[in-house]
């Protein structure tokens, strides 16, 4: 599958920015790092650094050392460049792990609340949401984000299609932006994590609203694995943007259209929690590890607020400003 899917046409997006970094493939051939341009073409990185078995995980784990080469390197238009519309793009990176911050779009948290609510709830829609907006400054002001760990086997290419399972009775979308980590971090403090983090990428988050809470026993609460974790239930990318590229995680568009249609329009400065917060809380308990994201929940707009979830032949559009656009088909399990 080329930059132009054979199964949903995407149009090449640039991004902010000298260059970006992707994993490539031309037909047949391995997989390897790339040097991508903003007028889409793309430089492979194994023979540019002349390291034959270069990955990009292996490229991340040495970011701070090799980013001046990059950044020579996308400088200079006599390369072996090649046009991105002869090449494979799969998810920028593979993960080792996937940290998942929940309910951190105030708005978000706010429709899902309402939309949750239980049908004999005394309270008006209004008193609801009021409710809801005083716990969302409760949880800032005590400074309590919520983070939850997925799995990387989630992962699938911006051009992939997404495979909807048949167990999955209300599959939704979940457009996010996500950090990618360029060194261990372990016990960061807030003014010193954003140095953690390579650059940020586009992640669609799907989610099976029917599991998401156990129905068998509530008072355990929500259940991540059954709702969020099947195989390519996270399209990544298309490429990591250097964090130098991006002047402030917190003023990106995060958009995202379901058959041309857009339901997710909504900027990062409505996050309850930053990028910087979500690091270092995160790196109080674990160690991200380079390549690790960090996704920093949706934005309102998600399919259970409109009444309307993913089906078979649907297609999503996803963009977050600087970062380019992803497309992906959904494709019902039964239909394969």
């Amino acid at each position: 599958m080329s930059v132009k899917s054979a199964a949903a046409s995407a149009p090449f997006a640039p991004f902010s920015g000298p260059f970006a970094i992707g994993t490539l493939s031309a037909s047949g051939g391995a997989a390897f790092p790339g040097l991508v341009a903003p007028d889409g073409r793309g430089l492979d990185l194994r023979t540019a650094l002349g390291e034959p078995a270069l990955t990009t995980l292996a490229l991340l784990e040495r970011w701070d050392e090799t980013l001046p080469r990059l950044h020579a390197l996308a400088a200079d238009r006599a390369g072996a460049w090649l046009s991105l519309d002869d090449l494979r793009v799969h998810a920028p990176v593979e993960p080792r792990q996937i940290f998942q911050s929940g309910a951190n779009y105030r708005q978000h948290v706010i429709d899902l609340a309402v939309a949750h609510r239980a049908p004999d709830d005394p309270r008006t829609v209004e008193e609801a949401r009021a409710e809801v907006a005083a716990v969302m400054d409760k949880r800032a002001a005590e400074d309590l984000p919520y983070v939850f760990i997925g799995l990387p086997t989630t992962i699938s290419g911006p051009y992939d299609d997404v495979v909807l399972p048949a167990r999955a009775e209300k599959p939704d979308w979940e457009l996010e932006l996500a950090a990618v980590i360029s060194r261990p971090a372990y016990r960061v403090t807030v003014e010193e994590a954003l140095e953690y983090v390579a650059g940020y990428t586009i992640a669609n988050d799907l989610t099976d609203r029917a599991t998401v809470f156990r129905r068998d026993m509530p008072p355990i609460g929500t259940d991540w694995l059954r709702s969020k974790n099947a195989p390519g239930f996270t399209p990544l990318g298309p490429w990591i943007v250097p964090a130098g590229s991006i002047a402030d995680p917190s003023d990106l568009q995060v958009t995202l259209k379901l058959n041309g249609e857009t339901m997710q329009d909504e900027s990062t400065n409505d996050m309850i929690f930053g990028v910087a917060r979500l690091i270092s809380y995160i790196s109080q308990t674990a160690r991200l590890l380079p390549g690790d994201l960090v996704l920093t929940g949706s934005p309102a707009g998600n399919g259970i607020h409109w009444g309307r979830l993913l089906r078979d032949g649907d297609v999503m559009d996803g963009s977050v400003t600087g970062l380019g656009a992803q497309r992906t088909r959904c494709v019902a399990e039964e239909a394969r």
